[in-house]
């Protein structure tokens, strides 16, 4: 009789808890994303995730609000490309720079963490391709990437420099967009209070 009993407790479904995970998220959500990983990677990761979150923030945002602060040179930029007809020269150049700053916001709160990566990437591919059609064309032409922009004088372009910087900020939003999960996100909070209302 003593060995049933044992046997049915043994038997019987143990209740799951969750617990906070190390940057904002829970226990389980961290398991299932990072799999195999040990706490010590889980860690680590999660603090190389927040420096690229920041990073992209900084730089996009940097990049919006000077573009933002004057649109008259922002204009001159995109339409130096020659790449959009001329309607949409200044939609384009008027649309860009609070893109930049909103993709901006996301990343720094940390709020549609995986989207905003995905976007950063986009504008990053976008970018690298405007840059590499101006070398390919011959234009001499500064880029534009953190305001100015417009025609420059033969010998003075960088586009080298341009796309290998672009390149390494591709690669960071492409990492961020594979793993969102950071410390001090808003998605991690949501998360979390999603899970103690359950």
């Amino acid at each position: 009789m003593l060995s049933r009993y044992s046997d049915q407790v043994e038997s019987s479904p143990r209740p799951v808890t969750s617990t906070r995970g190390e940057h904002g998220s829970t226990a389980a959500q961290d398991d299932q994303y990072e799999g195999a990983a040990s706490p010590g990677r889980r860690r680590l990761w999660s603090w190389l995730s927040l420096a690229v979150r920041l990073g992209l923030a900084g730089v996009l945002g940097w990049s919006g609000a000077v573009k933002a602060g004057d649109p008259v040179a922002t204009e001159t930029a995109v339409r130096a490309y020659s790449l959009l007809p001329d309607g949409l020269v200044s939609p384009a150049a008027a649309a860009l720079p609070w893109l930049e700053i909103a993709v901006a916001l996301l990343l720094l709160v940390g709020l549609a963490t995986r989207l905003a990566a995905v976007l950063a990437a986009v504008l990053m591919v976008v970018f690298i391709i405007g840059v590499a059609s101006a070398a390919a064309r011959g234009l001499s032409i500064d880029c534009g990437c953190f305001g100015g922009g417009g025609a420059v004088a033969a010998g003075q372009t960088r586009y080298t420099e341009e796309i290998v910087r672009d390149v390494v900020f591709l690669l960071m939003a492409i990492s961020l967009a594979w793993r969102p999960q950071s410390r001090f996100t808003l998605d991690g909070a949501i998360a979390n209070a999603q899970v103690r209302q359950a």
